[in-house]
């Protein structure tokens, strides 16, 4: 027991006076800022306003002239679905056709001679209609296009091999007349 109290009241006194210590609020002491001092212009300098500009007028970019030279736009063996191929070369015809709206064209639809003449003149059609429905899709007037079907009556290449076959299924886009 005295072990206890002999290390009890150094502990007790010393918790004691780190307690009050502590308490003890320190002032702050405010430093007071330097004086500003205001140097005064003795010279008195005389500006001219500068004279007033009028404002430039802007400058337009002139709009260059719509491209109507377009590629065909090709399609697989008696399908009317266009390729993914074809998407670009649509996407470049919206960007010309964009610069003049009002202008209206004619979607020709061909097929190769496979088949019989009354299959492949639908078929013209429905590829002609199937251009048409992207171009609207794209934000045009469905009444800018006409749609004319050929059917296998004019080939731009030869019927003989696949390669020239591949040539005729195609839609050309056209300004109309």
């Amino acid at each position: 027991m005295n072990k206890l109290r002999m290390y009890f009241l150094p502990v007790v006194l010393g918790i004691f006076t780190l307690t009050m210590y502590s308490c003890k609020a320190k002032k702050m002491v405010a430093k007071t800022p330097a004086p500003v001092v205001k140097k005064e212009n003795t010279q008195v300098t005389k500006t001219e306003p500068e004279p007033q500009r009028a404002p430039e007028p802007q400058k337009e970019e002139p709009v260059a002239a719509p491209d109507y030279n377009f590629q065909s736009i090709l399609f697989e063996f008696n399908s009317a679905v266009l390729k993914t191929s074809s998407f670009s070369i649509l996407d470049k015809a919206v960007l010309e056709m964009k610069k003049d709206p009002s202008v209206k064209f004619v979607l020709n639809g061909h097929s190769s001679a496979e088949g019989s003449p009354e299959h492949n003149m639908s078929l013209s059609v429905d590829r002609a209609n199937s251009v048409k429905s992207y171009l609207v899709n794209a934000g045009f007037s469905a009444d800018n296009f006409s749609i004319k079907g050929f059917g296998e009556s004019q080939p731009v290449s030869s019927n003989t091999n696949e390669e020239g076959r591949a040539l005729n299924r195609r839609v050309e886009i056209k300004v109309a007349q």
